[in-house]
């Protein structure tokens, strides 16, 4: 019961600040109202959807449950509307407000796997997927490299703090406590990953 709400709050609060995201991006590719609400529920939902066909847990909570669709549609709503006001928005708010996003989506991606008693390494990787699912399909969208592929420690942290709440599990650690380690985790790598340029090898030169 206690992992069932942490995965739910987790969820919700993600769904709401992804949706937001998703909007913001559908409105700086100059998209119509409908465009923007698409964008919104997309990158809101996209990653548990993915996760939950993966898993078996069908038909996905997106479709299942009202308070998803629902959320991220009035979350889409409100940042068309204000949108003037969100621009202004200090640059590390935002990516602040999406670090909370990503690292809420890997803890309950994680937890959710759990859940169905999957591998413990299937178990990250859904962490991973719900973190980064839906602004992976926002990029296809919009005719773009997806960001998980180029930004400075962004999937890798997702699977930082899924692992955290993987590990804590296994060993036993209550739900809350594990998936608070796994938010803190995921959420501290990226926010320094932003702040101070960090980023996986490349290739020197390589187009």
């Amino acid at each position: 019961m206690v992992r069932q709400r942490v995965v739910l709050i987790a969820d919700l609060i993600g769904t709401a600040v992804f949706a937001i995201e998703g909007a913001t991006a559908a409105i700086h590719a100059g998209l119509d109202l409908l465009g923007v609400l698409v964008l919104s529920f997309t990158v809101a939902l996209g990653g548990g959807v993915i996760r939950d066909l993966l898993i078996g847990a069908t038909p996905p909570n997106a479709l299942r449950d009202w308070r998803y669709p629902t959320l991220a549609f009035v979350a889409g709503l409100a940042t068309f509307l204000l949108h003037a006001q969100i621009e202004a928005v200090p640059l590390m708010f935002m990516v602040t407000l999406d670090a909370a996003g990503l690292a809420l989506f890997a803890v309950a991606g994680a937890e959710k796997a759990i859940e169905f008693n999957i591998s413990s390494i299937s178990a990250i990787l859904m962490g991973a997927v719900t973190g980064c699912g839906g602004g992976v399909i926002r990029d296809v969208f919009l005719a773009r490299i997806p960001m998980v592929l180029n930004a400075d420690i962004y999937a890798s942290a997702a699977l930082l703090g899924a692992a955290v709440v993987v590990a804590g599990r296994r060993l036993g650690l209550a739900p809350s406590v594990a998936a608070s380690a796994g938010f803190i985790a995921c959420f501290a790598v990226r926010i320094l990953a932003f702040r101070y340029g960090w980023h996986l090898p490349r290739i020197a030169g390589a187009a």
